[in-house]
């Protein structure tokens, strides 16, 4: 037997041994999967029917404690003839006309669930601020302390911060607006604005009618901001709020009801979290009800010069064939937003701590997620304050403020893009390539 034979023989012998080995695996990994397989048949089945019970005997318990509850309070309730509400002798407790309610120890909790004791000392506050007592009267004459007050210079420019932009709120093509390439920016909406000049530098399909989503928190924003006196005043979160954004299937900062908040809370929580239930607590706070705030926020639309093309129906942007706006008014509504030292100092966080509470004793951490994603991207400059928006029918969408490296401020939209990802991109492409 020659060379050639002996070295083929090898290689058949080799090979046999490395099918069997692999056959050997398999065999292995199938008793491994089977053995896998039964422990989870005979431990998982038993312990889905144990949480199945464990579920059905709290919901039984739950059920009865409230029917308890009910039925005790239901003892010591009389509804007189004429619908008030007082409380039985034998309660102790009783109503006044006024809505006060009085316990069997000479305390009392007034209308808004604040409990005096019988000295008439303020011992708890366990209830929201009424809407009646928490309305702003929506003047907008800016004597409210948050309110932008600067004024354009003799040439036309208002400084903002470290730099100036164009007074007023409009801006306009020029020879050299361009439409920017799909490699560039794929949203099916966009505006880039040089805001020192007012010029249009890019823009695709920015009159047409799109719909904002959550970018409408901008708005919310600057209405509430020029509408509030006190950052620290109290606000409790309220079921309304928590149900609000349940039922419209909104982003939610997720506090607890009755958790005690400040203003300022719930302004960072309706940027970073894009929070339905910090926009509704807000808005009840700023101008006693939804609808109220919403008229406030079309009618700042309408000092900005954009009622023919935006409308507003809600103020966290849930979708509604009548809440609208273009490209270019949502940069117009942006560039208001960030002149206000409050409202850009809020559109500008990363990250935000809301406060320590018995309900999260560690305060929640809540991030602007396109200003953390964008951070380390080469846009050609410092992208200062962002809001993201999304709805299926509005896709993702963003709208940002950039400073340039030469020093020049720019605000750009985009809409109807494929993926939050692919949004930032587009950001990132229209600045890097048209600012200077």
């Amino acid at each position: 037997m020659d060379t050639r034979d002996l070295e083929e023989e090898e290689r058949i012998r080799r090979r046999r041994a490395m099918i069997a080995r692999r056959k050997k695996e398999k065999r292995k990994r199938e008793r491994r999967l089977k053995i896998i397989r039964t422990t989870a048949l005979f431990f998982g089945v038993p312990a889905l029917l144990l949480i199945g019970v464990i579920i059905l005997v709290v919901n039984i318990v739950s059920h009865n404690v409230k029917a308890k509850k009910q039925a005790n309070a239901d003892a010591n309730v009389i509804v007189n003839e004429n619908g008030t509400i007082s409380y039985s002798e034998d309660s102790g407790w009783y109503e006044d006309e006024f809505g006060n309610i009085y316990d069997d120890k000479g305390g009392h909790y007034d209308v808004n669930g604040n409990y005096y004791d019988a000295e008439g000392n303020v011992t708890q506050a366990s209830g929201r601020p009424h809407p009646e007592e928490a309305k702003i009267d929506n003047t907008f004459a800016h004597e409210h302390p948050f309110a932008n007050t600067n004024k354009p210079d003799e040439d036309g420019m208002i400084q903002v911060g470290d730099v100036k932009m164009k007074a007023g709120y409009t801006a306009q093509t020029t020879a050299s607006t361009i439409s920017p390439p799909e490699e560039i920016s794929q949203s099916t909406y966009s505006i880039l604005i040089d805001e020192t000049t007012g010029d249009i530098v890019a823009a695709r399909n920015a009159y047409d009618r799109m719909y904002p989503a959550s970018m409408t928190k901008i708005m919310t924003l600057l209405v509430a901001v020029e509408n509030i006196t006190d950052l620290d005043d109290v606000v409790y979160v309220s079921q309304e709020a928590a149900d609000w954004s349940y039922r419209n299937d909104g982003s939610a900062v997720n506090w607890s009801v009755g958790e005690k908040l400040t203003v300022r809370d719930l302004l960072y929580g309706t940027i970073l979290s894009s929070g339905a239930d910090a926009v509704y607590d807000l808005a009840v706070y700023v101008a006693g009800d939804q609808d109220s705030f919403v008229q406030m926020m079309n009618d700042r639309v309408a000092s900005l010069g954009l009622s023919e093309t935006t409308h507003f129906t809600n103020a966290a942007g849930f979708y509604d064939d009548n809440h609208y706006t273009t490209p270019y008014d949502m940069a117009m509504i942006i560039k208001a937003a960030v002149e206000n030292d409050l409202c850009r100092e809020v559109m500008s966080a990363h990250t935000y701590n809301t406060p320590v509470t018995e309900e999260h004793p560690e305060g929640i951490l809540i991030s602007n997620w396109f200003l953390r994603r964008i951070e380390d991207k080469d846009s050609g400059g410092l992208v200062l304050c962002a809001k993201t928006g999304f709805v299926s029918q509005s896709g993702n969408c963003a709208a940002s403020y950039m400073i340039s490296n030469s020093g020049k401020p720019y605000v750009c939209v985009t809409g109807h893009a494929h993926s939050a990802w692919r949004a930032i991109y587009d950001h990132v492409g229209l600045y890097y390539n048209y600012t200077n």
